[in-house]
């Protein structure tokens, strides 16, 4: 799961055209955070939330901790 979120954030970092490098500058992230990020999925959540805001993706992660939402997901899991 970690390979798989650090390749979606590989792909928003390519499609808006930024280098590793300024991706690093504009987030605030170090710019050995970010390699190792994508090289190997692990990244301290500070660093992930950075990410998310420069790619306008933190409203995914209220979502994530909706509990009514989430317990119906996980609930489903179970039961399929």
């Amino acid at each position: 799961m970690r390979l798989i979120l650090a390749e979606k954030v590989r792909m928003m970092r390519k499609q808006a055209g930024y280098s590793q490098a300024e991706t690093a500058q504009r987030s605030g992230v170090s710019l050995g955070s970010l390699k190792r990020f994508e090289r190997t999925g692990q990244i301290s959540l500070d660093s992930l939330l950075r990410l998310a805001y420069l790619f306008d993706r933190v409203d995914e992660f209220t979502a994530l901790f909706n509990p009514q939402e989430d317990m119906r997901r996980i609930e489903k899991l179970f039961r399929d």
